[in-house]
Parts: structure tokens; C-alpha cells; sequence
């Protein structure tokens, strides 16, 4: 089935504690690539986020922002090195004793040097934070995945459109090939006769005109693109995503063409070809955005 890889989905919970904001934004890449910024006391639950994404998003850059709201994500105390303190107060005695020196040391003075007194912030294990995070994130991408979807399905839309124009080129195309070897066996014909007056040696002719059928022979390359089509309608109904097998058709698709226009020389078809390489270039792009 086609799902595109562009996608938006947004969610929110609140418990008595806490409130969590999701919001979930995806793009074309061609691998799965996350991009996760939330609250430095979840980044413990930053795989199970990717798992849990990944069941509905196999493919492109997922950028997943997270947004906590709420008291008790986390416990600070005071953490004192008594003993370092110690020796600080002796050793200002000492040195006011020693050389005679007057003055007081302030408690302001002591709570400022952050080697004897610091403020420890130590992540709390919170299951219920952990269990409403991940339920909102699920929410989102399910929500991302239904949009990925909706444009999933004009995207095949567009895609069938584009393929059926091909096909119809290559019908028209095949009608054009046949007149290509006629046309220039009479042109062929014409310029002997005009040159030895009238007299034409009808062997002559006919081997030249075998030697430029096969040479503009596009039987083969017909045949192959309208199997690649073929494919192309049957991975459209693979409940997989199909993004990169679809890439490869389309390549070689247009390598049939290019083909089909070096040999077949004839501008009505020249005219064909044109028409069907403009039609691939748009089932390309389209191509590019599909999971």
C-alpha cells in the first residue's frame, strides 16, 4: 500500500501530577531516522519511544518533540562536604592567628564556593511519568500515521494517472513503429531510384531495410517497460512499504525509454518519448515521498 513519508500528529494527557504535549512531525528520508527532543529526566525512555514509533512509522526523518509539565520529575537536596569545610574554617584560623590578620568569614562567603556546598538534582523513578509519556507518544504517531495515510492515498491516485499517460504512450508508440521501417524503406527506395534513374535493385533494398529494422527494432524494450508497469500496479497493493521498490522501477523504467528514443529514429515517436520521460519525472518526484 502507499503511505507517504509527510505526516503530523499531536497529542496530549494530563494525570493529577503531570501534563505531557507530544507532537510528532514527519518528512521523506530514506532510512528511518529519529530526531527526539523532550526533558533531560526522560531520555531513559528514548528507545522505548523509538520501538513504539516504529509501529507505525517504518520509514523517514521522525522529529518527536515532548513537553512536561508538572512537579516531582525530579528531587533536589543540599549536599555539604563537611570535612573539606573543616579544613577551610581551620585554615582561615591558622592564617589569622599566624600572621595577625582581622577580619570575619561570612556565611555568604561559605555558600557561595560550590566546592564545599553543592545542589544535587537526582532523577526520581516515576512509573506513572513513564506510563503517560508513552501512551501520549503512541497517540501521536498513530495520528501522524492516519495523515501519512490520507496522503498515502492521493499519492496513488497521482501515481495511477501518471502510469495510465505512460501507457498510453507506449500503445501509441507501438501503432508508430511499424510505420518507421516502412517509411524508410520508401525513402530508401525513392533516393536509389533517383540516383541510378529508375533502375532499383530490390535485394539492395531489402537488406538495408532488414539491416534498419533491427537496429530500430523497440519491441524488446516496449515489452520490458510494460512488464515494469505490470510491477509497478502489483507492489501498489503490498501491505509493505513499497517506497524503494517503486524508486527502482521508475529508474528502470526510464531506462527503457532513453533506449526506445536512441533507436527508434523517428520524430513522432522522438515526440512520444519526450512525453513519456516528462510523465516519469513526475511519478519520480511522487516516488521519492512514499514510505
Amino acid at each position: 500500500m502507499v503511505v507517504s513519508m509527510t505526516g503530523f500528529g499531536r497529542s496530549r494527557a494530563d494525570s493529577d501530577r503531570y501534563g505531557v504535549t507530544v507532537e510528532i512531525k514527519t518528512v521523506n528520508h530514506r532510512f528511518c531516522e529519529f530526531h527526539i527532543r523532550m526533558p533531560r529526566q526522560l531520555m531513559n525512555l528514548e528507545d522505548k519511544i523509538k520501538k513504539g514509533i516504529a509501529k507505525y512509522i517504518q520509514r523517514g526523518r521522525v522529529e518527536v518533540y515532548v513537553t512536561l509539565e508538572g512537579q516531582g520529575t525530579a528531587t533536589r537536596s543540599v549536599q555539604v562536604d563537611w570535612d573539606l569545610l573543616d579544613q577551610y574554617i581551620q585554615y582561615i584560623s591558622d592564617i589569622k592567628e599566624k600572621y595577625g590578620l582581622t577580619g570575619e568569614l561570612s556565611l555568604q562567603e561559605l555558600v557561595s564556593r560550590e566546592e564545599l556546598i553543592q545542589i544535587e538534582e537526582k532523577e526520581s523513578d516515576n512509573e506513572e511519568l513513564e506510563s503517560l509519556v508513552l501512551e501520549v507518544i503512541m497517540q501521536a504517531a498513530a495520528e501522524a500515521r492516519k495523515m501519512r495515510d490520507r496522503e498515502g492515498l492521493a499519492l496513488e491516485t497521482d501515481l495511477k494517472g501518471n502510469i495510465n499517460g505512460l501507457k498510453d504512450r507506449i500503445d501509441q508508440v507501438r501503432q508508430l513503429a511499424p510505420l518507421v521501417v516502412e517509411q524508410y524503406r520508401e525513402r530508401l527506395s525513392k533516393r536509389m531510384a533517383d540516383f541510378i534513374n529508375g533502375d532499383v535493385d530490390e535485394s539492395r533494398i531489402l537488406t538495408e531495410v532488414a539491416v534498419f529494422a533491427d537496429k530500430a527494432d523497440i519491441n524488446e524494450e516496449l515489452t520490458r517497460l510494460e512488464s515494469h508497469i505490470g510491477q509497478f500496479y502489483k507492489i501498489l497493493l503490498l501491505q509493505e512499504p513499497v517506497g524503494r521498490k517503486l524508486d527502482f522501477l521508475v529508474q528502470e523504467m526510464n531506462r527503457e525509454v532513453n533506449t526506445i528514443g536512441s533507436k527508434a529514429n523517428d520524430s513522432k515517436i522522438a515526440m512520444e518519448v519526450v512525453e513519456m520521460k516528462s510523465l516519469l519525472e513526475k511519478v519520480k518526484e511522487q516516488v521519492q515521498n512514499i514510505e
